[in-house]
């Protein structure tokens, strides 16, 4: 999302949307931070929003995956909010702790927790104590319930500190060797098989104008469904990147053409993936633009696309 200008005409700033709204978010937030922290005066600092990274897989070892500076913050915490309670606890019972397992406070974020109790979420900071959030694998706040939160702290003035650990996205982006300088990370395409052809093709489209590597992801179960529907849809020059269980023993990164991975016919396992997408350099490093498909590639896409074993 961009930011308003810095500078307003006439050398006044100008006001940020959330500044102009009713402050009904603020009086909540401060409301249930008042009610948590009965003795507090209000005018205690804030504490820090941490974002922590989680290992990509269940049974690596947070010890191993994480750098020294982001465990000392661990350590130190108190207060979590995380996407899975039992998950959370599988991770940290793992960690050099400065307090017992049992003596540290969780609360669940996730989608299908209510707006309505967000605000409690935000209680023991507004009160000055600083809380780590954590997602089930990876970086918080990308694709994660998370994201909302961080945007409501911000609008509270609360500062937020994102801290070193594995990135799926940034992995794979490294792995692929497509445009580090230029990439968009799109998350998940429409699950309809109509609307996930236009996605995808109007992504082709954008990778061959901007030279820009396109990044997403999709539920496990759902890799076959989103791989077939990519090499049906997409020219058969443009690359397609597919990496899977990525740090992990059964990491797998392959990228190719279109055209070898109609030949190869390969059948994704239902682990964490994240797949990109770019146009071939033209003789200048330009991206070439990419080929219409084909009806019979079309018409066989919006149908679902056959399932490749």
């Amino acid at each position: 999302m961009s930011s308003p200008p810095r500078d307003a005409p006439g050398g006044a700033s100008p006001a940020p949307e959330s500044a102009s709204r009713p402050t009904d978010e603020a009086r909540s937030v401060r409301a249930t931070a008042s009610a948590a922290n009965p003795g507090s005066s209000g005018e205690a600092a804030q504490g820090t929003l941490y974002l922590i990274p989680v290992p990509l897989g269940p049974d690596q070892d947070p010890c191993e995956n994480l750098p020294p500076a982001t465990l000392a913050v661990i350590a130190g915490l108190e207060c979590f909010i995380v996407e899975n309670a039992k998950s959370a606890r599988a991770v940290l019972r793992r960690l050099p702790l400065a307090r017992p397992l049992q003596a540290l406070e969780l609360s669940e974020l996730n989608e299908h927790t209510p707006s309505e109790q967000w605000p409690a979420l935000l209680a023991p900071l507004m009160g000055g104590r600083s809380v780590g959030l954590m997602s089930d694998a990876g970086c918080p706040a990308v694709a994660d319930p998370g994201g909302a939160l961080v945007a409501m702290a911000h609008r509270q003035g609360i500062r937020v500190v994102p801290l070193v650990g594995p990135s799926s996205i940034l992995l794979a982006l490294m792995a692929s060797g497509m445009n580090g300088q230029s990439f968009s990370f799109v998350g998940y395409l429409p699950v309809a098989a109509p609307e996930r052809v236009a996605r995808i093709q109007a992504l082709e489209r954008r990778a061959g104008a901007e030279s820009q590597t396109q990044i997403m992801i999709e539920t496990p179960y759902r890799n076959q469904a989103l791989f077939d529907a990519l090499i049906e849809a997409l020219s058969p020059d443009t690359l397609v990147g597919v990496a899977t269980d990525l740090t992990l023993p059964d990491e797998h990164v392959r990228v190719a053409s279109v055209a070898v991975w109609r030949q190869e016919s390969p059948s994704l396992p239902r682990s964490p993936t994240v797949f990109t997408l770019a146009r071939p350099a033209g003789p200048q490093g330009a991206s070439r633009p990419a080929s219409r498909p084909g009806p019979r590639s079309a018409v066989s896409a919006a149908s679902g696309s056959r399932r490749r074993r």
